[in-house]
């Protein structure tokens, strides 16, 4: 688990001490500003020294700048969804997450995006939907390439919306029932079972109203 502020961070932590009692597995949470690479390979390298490497990623650190219009945009958004965070976090993620994979011999390894249906439209949300489309062109790449190496690591699109949080809440909640996290989360945990041969690579899920 990444995050990239300290208070989530210690909010993690506690709900650490609270699962151990009850959970066999571990969850050891890590602060890193995913928008600097050398943090990002720092993360990694604590991850292979306390766990072997990484098996399953799941890339989720994105943000909506209001202001990135293509006309009139501010570029210090613009280079921060872009550069930093929504493209270049997720592609270094997935890259430092493929070479540990592959350098442990992981054959059966899953790497998600989690994306949005900005991926698949254009809804007046300036650069962040350039990000997003980007991302899904990003995930259809990367799949040939595993699949040109004749690797089984499977990378898997997941594009959601209206997921529930004050933003949306606020937007939606008069029209409709918004998505939750668990809901994502065991779309997540139905995936990884899949058989080998099969590539569940495009998930998009929205709510019904």
């Amino acid at each position: 688990m990444v995050l990239i502020k300290s208070r989530p961070t210690l909010i993690l932590k506690a709900i650490a001490d609270e699962l151990k009692p009850h959970a066999s597995g571990v969850l050891h949470p890590i602060q890193c500003d995913v928008s600097k690479e050398d943090d990002i390979k720092a993360m990694f390298s604590e991850i292979k020294e306390r766990f072997g490497g990484v098996d399953v990623c799941v890339n989720n650190a994105h943000v909506l700048p209001f202001d990135s219009p293509v006309m009139s945009g501010n570029i210090e958004n613009w280079r921060y969804i872009l550069d930093a965070i929504n493209v270049m976090a997720l592609a270094i993620c997935t890259r430092e997450s493929i070479y540990q994979m592959t350098e442990r011999g992981i054959d059966d390894g899953h790497i998600f995006h989690i994306n949005s249906l900005s991926g698949h439209r254009v809804n007046g949300s300036g650069l962040y939907a350039g990000t997003k489309h980007l991302v899904t062109a990003m995930t259809e790449e990367l799949r040939q390439e595993l699949r040109e190496k004749k690797s089984r690591i499977t990378v898997t699109n997941l594009e959601d919306d209206n997921i529930a949080n004050t933003l949306v809440h606020a937007l939606h909640a008069p029209y409709c029932q918004n998505l939750e996290t668990d809901d994502i989360a065991n779309y997540l945990v139905r995936t990884l079972p899949a058989p080998s041969y099969c590539q569940i690579h495009d998930i998009l899920t929205r709510p019904r109203e």
